[in-house]
């Protein structure tokens, strides 16, 4: 069988959307969106799966009438686990949404059974963004529930194991700040074993293994061929950076914007990491340990553009370049390269609303390029998602780090197309790319410089 368009279910923190990919091309053919918004109800906030499902189903019976589907591939977001229970297809708790404050309650207590950054590369952060936190504030907060649980899915794997009835983990969404993975060892980290929770893993499996066929009451639902096959599934940032372990030598950095920028260097500097500083071993879908760091971007930018224009021109970048008008962090505290600093504007007056978006894109750039510098990135800088559509910020990107930046700005790379090419066994070739010419100059390099040493002396704060 050919597999060439290939649905991807691409579930992220903000919104879900699924896409049908065409790898010969490298190209989404057609694209459905809906809103992820966690609910309020029951014990805890969490994500609302049914009304994902639906949406999946629905997708999926569209497209394969519009187009047809050779396969199915997932990805999802990190930091997110779900319980099955006791007949493997009801829940044994919802599904925790990341962002709840339940975890840090316990958080003494976790802290002192969790194991140490040397051994997991992944931090210590708040709310539940360890997944580790989140299991334990359940299976003590929630006994019997979380005894009734049969396995623990990781979220990709939830929804191939929705499609296929076949339970798998998988090592990228298990090394994603979970605390739960030894990315040097390639196992589970001693934090399962000292909880008991080896026996609730599904097995080990590749993010591009056939998990199996799916279902034939999903063949029915949809009007799929009951054979179409589904792949495990990948963590989206992972996603993002697959291709590019296809068709680029090391070194290169890749930076995945979304809700969150992660940063992710392949065959850097060593340096070591500080998990202070939110940064974090991740890895990759061929099992390698990669060094990565992020902090809240998309937010922020929505944060930061909530009831204002978008609009500048290049009056405002003078303008901002000249008056040294600045934001400096952290717009989302918590979290990041500045995780305790408050954020905070240097303007000698009232902003326009272009000058505002200028030195917004500025501040997200500037972020970025620490995190990139903290990770010991080397060699080409390639930006996907939203933020490769700004131009001010890829050129501020450019300045402040001195290195090429590429923005990704085409269907070729992506969260969907990396999950969509799992399928192939092949190499395909890469697309081709050319560097933008960019505005930055010395006056763009001396902006950098002051905000570098404006933000390091807000690390304590």
């Amino acid at each position: 069988m050919t597999m060439r368009r290939v649905a991807v279910i691409d579930i992220g923190k903000s919104n879900a959307k699924l896409a049908l990919v065409d790898i010969e091309e490298l190209a989404e053919l057609s694209v459905r969106k809906v809103p992820n918004r966690p609910l309020r109800t029951g014990p805890y906030p969490h994500h609302d799966v049914e009304a994902l499902w639906t949406f999946i189903l629905d997708s999926l019976a569209e497209l394969s009438r519009q187009h047809g589907i050779d396969a199915i591939s997932v990805t999802a977001h990190g930091a997110t686990a779900v319980l099955l229970g006791e007949n493997g297809s009801s829940l044994a708790l919802p599904v925790l949404d990341y962002e709840h404050d339940g975890p840090d309650d316990l958080r003494s207590d976790y802290e002192a059974v969790r194991p140490p950054f040397a051994e997991t590369g992944s931090p210590s952060l708040p709310l539940g963004l360890n997944l580790g936190a989140q299991l334990y504030w359940q299976s003590r907060t929630f006994p019997e529930d979380f005894a009734a649980a049969r396995a623990i899915l990781m979220y990709p794997q939830y929804w191939a194991f929705r499609l296929t009835g076949v339970a798998a983990s998988e090592a990228t969404s298990l090394g994603c700040h979970t605390d739960l993975w030894n990315p040097e060892a390639g196992g589970f980290s001693s934090l399962v074993e000292r909880m008991r929770w080896q026996q609730l893993f599904p097995p080990l499996r590749a993010a591009g293994d056939v998990l199996g066929p799916i279902l034939p009451e999903i063949a029915d639902r949809t009007g799929l061929d009951p054979a179409t096959p589904v792949l495990c599934g990948i963590h989206d940032s992972n996603a993002s950076l697959f291709p590019h372990l296809l068709w680029r030598q090391p070194p290169f950095a890749v930076v995945s914007t979304g809700t969150w920028v992660v940063s992710m260097a392949v065959g850097g500097k060593k340096v070591a990491l500080d998990p202070a500083r939110d940064t974090l071993v991740n890895v990759n879908a061929l099992g390698e340990p990669v060094p990565s760091a992020r902090f809240m971007g998309g937010r922020e930018y929505e944060i930061l553009m909530a009831e204002h224009s978008t609009d500048w021109n290049e009056a405002d970048i003078q303008a901002v370049l000249a008056e040294g008008i600045m934001l400096l962090p952290s717009v989302q505290r918590g979290c990041g390269p500045f995780p305790n600093s408050a954020s905070r504007w240097v303007a000698p007056r009232e902003l326009s609303p272009g000058e505002r978006t200028v030195a917004s894109a500025f501040y997200l750039a500037l972020m970025t390029a620490t995190c990139l510098d903290l990770i010991g990135a080397a060699g080409v800088i390639l930006v996907e998602g939203p933020f490769a559509e700004n131009g001010v910020y890829i050129d501020m990107l450019e300045a402040a780090t001195a290195r090429p930046v590429i923005a990704q700005t085409g269907q070729a790379t992506g969260t969907s197309v990396g999950a969509a090419l799992l399928v192939k066994r092949l190499r395909p070739a890469g697309p081709s790319e050319g560097l933008r010419q960019s505005r930055a100059d010395e006056e763009w390099n001396v902006y950098a410089e002051k905000w570098r040493t404006s933000g390091s002396r807000r690390l304590g704060q």
